[in-house]
C-alpha cells in the first residue's frame, strides 16, 4: 500500500507522527467509453460554453452559482486563506462508547501507521483504547475538507473512519410513520422466531458479489471467443396467502437451511452458553410508525 497523507495524531500533549492509508477498494469491473465499431477510446474537451473555446487545467477555477444564476469564481489563494487548523493533525476531542456513534454517519476507513519514532505512543494508546472499549472522536482535515471521525482499533492497528456532519444525514420522513398500522401479535412471534432461526456469526467470507463475476465470466468468454450462455433463472416461488404464512414458511426454510450447512464451531445459537438471551428492552424511537398488537 502507498500512503495518501502523513501527520499527526495529537492526543493532549502526546504528538504520534503516522501515515495514513486507504483501508478498503472497490473491486468493480472498470470500463472504458469507446466506439462501437472500432473500438477507439472516447476522449472529451472540456469547453467554455460562453465563448466555445478549448480551456486548458491552469485556466479552470471553482465557480459557485447564485440563485440568480450568477457565477462566484474562486482562485487557489482563496482556499488556501481558509482555517484549517487540523489540516495535519488528527485532534482527539473525546472517547465515548461504540454503541453511541450511529454506523449512518461513517464514510470511509483508513489504516493508520506509526512512523518509526512514533510506534511506542501509538501502541501505548492503541493499547489504552482497545483496553477501554472505547473509540476516540477525532477531527482531521483530508483533501481540503475538514471532518468528524473515530479511532478505532482493528487487528492491532488504528482505523480512522471519516463521519458526515449531522446536517449532512437525511432525515426519515416518510408517511408511513404516521400511520397506524396494526401489527397482530401471531405476526410479530412469527417474525420473531424467523429471526431466531437465522441468527449465526457474520463471517464476510460466506458471501461473494454474484454479479462481478458473471460479468468477469461474460468478458472471459468475449477474449476466449467462447459463445456466451445466459445462466438459468431460479423458479419463483408461489406467493403466500398471507403474511403470516409468508413469515411461517420463511421459518421452516431458515430451518431447513441451516441444517443442510455444515455446523461451524461456535456459530449460531447453539453455540452460546447460559440459555437464551433475553433481548434487550429498547424505548421507542421517535417518529417510529405506531404499531397496534391484538390477540
Amino acid at each position: 500500500m502507498r500512503s495518501i497523507w502523513k501527520g499527526a495524531i495529537s492526543f493532549g500533549l502526546v504528538t504520534i507522527p503516522v501515515k495514513l492509508y486507504s483501508a478498503t477498494e472497490q473491486r468493480d469491473v472498470a470500463f472504458h467509453q469507446v466506439h462501437r465499431e472500432d473500438g477507439g477510446r472516447i476522449k472529451y474537451k472540456r469547453v467554455c460554453t460562453v465563448d466555445g473555446e478549448e480551456v486548458s487545467y491552469s485556466d479552470i477555477a471553482k465557480g459557485y452559482e447564485l440563485p440568480s444564476g450568477e457565477m462566484v469564481i474562486l482562485t487557489d489563494e482563496d482556499f488556501a486563506d481558509l482555517p484549517l487548523s487540523s489540516s495535519r493533525r488528527i485532534d482527539v476531542l473525546q472517547f465515548v462508547e461504540r454503541d453511541e456513534v450511529d454506523p449512518i454517519y461513517f464514510a470511509k476507513s483508513y489504516y493508520l501507521e506509526p512512523d518509526a519514532q512514533g510506534a511506542k505512543p501509538y501502541v501505548l494508546l492503541r493499547d489504552a483504547l482497545e483496553e477501554s472499549g472505547q473509540v476516540a472522536i477525532v477531527k482531521v482535515a483530508l483533501r481540503q475538507r475538514e471532518s468528524l471521525a473515530t479511532l478505532r482499533v482493528r487487528g492491532g492497528v488504528f482505523v480512522l473512519e471519516t463521519m458526515l456532519w449531522p446536517d449532512e444525514v437525511r432525515a426519515a420522513d416518510f408517511p408511513f410513520l404516521e400511520e397506524d398500522v396494526e401489527v397482530r401479535k401471531q405476526e410479530l412471534t412469527m417474525a420473531t422466531s424467523l429471526i431466531e432461526s437465522m441468527e449465526g456469526e457474520f463471517d464476510p467470507g460466506e458471501y461473494k458479489d454474484a454479479y462481478r463475476e458473471a460479468l468477469q465470466q461474460v468478458i472471459d468468454a468475449k477474449v476466449e471467443g467462447r459463445e456466451v450462455t445466459r445462466p438459468a433463472e431460479e423458479e419463483a416461488a408461489e406467493p403466500a396467502a398471507d403474511l403470516l404464512s409468508a413469515l411461517r414458511a420463511s421459518v421452516e426454510a431458515a430451518k431447513k437451511g441451516r441444517g443442510e450447512r455444515k455446523p461451524a464451531g461456535g456459530k449460531g445459537s447453539s453455540a452460546k452458553s447460559g440459555g437464551k438471551k433475553e433481548p434487550a428492552k429498547k424505548e421507542p424511537a421517535k417518529g417510529r410508525s405506531r404499531s397496534r398488537k391484538s390477540a
